[in-house]
């Protein structure tokens, strides 16, 4: 039994040490150029095939990480989402939107690597659904959207998706810059998280609130 159980816990210990590890790789230098025993060594496993046989595929340390920090982060969405519900302020919905993601990268401490890992995965044409699908599983999300819907009535379907797409863009390079430039040491445009959550909080509401001049 004494045996068995220190099997498990080795086991246990080595699919925990795999993400942790391919998450840095990956965000330092992107997911095309880690390799398995690249991954297997950051992670000391004397066992360069450790990765394909605790993971199988290249997809799942991948849909590992982004469960693991889609958990926490849904966790703070929910908590941070039951504050603006009925509210008809466009400012208290794009906060529900921003809020998670820099209140969780600050709970993360110094160095991270979450940011940087979620822009390499969202910029690789195999693997940005794995994220996508991580994040639309969320009620919580969910509901932000539909509160934020209620703000823009008249935002036309194309102009709505567009500028979805440049707020998400938006919020993930400003953490990304973020991150890199702690995990560096180098100097920050904002004090901290919370800081920077407000500043792009007001950039992207007045980016939702823009006057569409544009048509199809």
């Amino acid at each position: 039994m004494t045996r068995r159980t220190a099997r498990i816990d080795r086991a246990a210990a080595t699919r925990g040490a795999i993400p942790r590890a391919a998450e840095r790789l990956f965000a330092e230098h992107g997911i095309a150029a880690v390799s398995n025993r690249r991954i297997s060594e950051a992670a000391e496993l004397g066992d360069s095939a450790a990765v394909g046989y605790h993971f199988g595929t290249r997809t799942e340390p991948v849909r590992a990480i982004a469960h693991e920090h889609g958990d926490r982060i849904e966790r703070i969405r929910v908590s941070v989402v039951g504050e603006p519900v009925g509210s008809p302020n466009l400012r208290d919905w794009v906060s529900c939107l921003v809020r998670p993601m820099t209140l969780h990268s600050d709970s993360l401490g110094t160095p991270t690597w979450y940011a940087r890992f979620a822009a390499q995965v969202m910029a690789d044409p195999a693997l940005h659904g794995v994220v996508t699908e991580e994040s639309m599983r969320s009620e919580s999300l969910l509901l932000s959207l539909k509160g934020m819907d209620r703000c823009l009535p008249e935002l036309p379907d194309h102009v709505r998706t567009e500028r979805w797409n440049m707020a998400l863009y938006l919020t993930r390079q400003v953490c990304v810059e973020r991150e890199r430039a702690l995990a560096e040491g180098l100097a920050t445009a904002h004090a901290d998280w919370e800081e920077l959550a407000t500043s792009l909080i007001d950039a992207l509401t007045g980016l939702w609130a823009a006057p569409v001049t544009c048509q199809p």
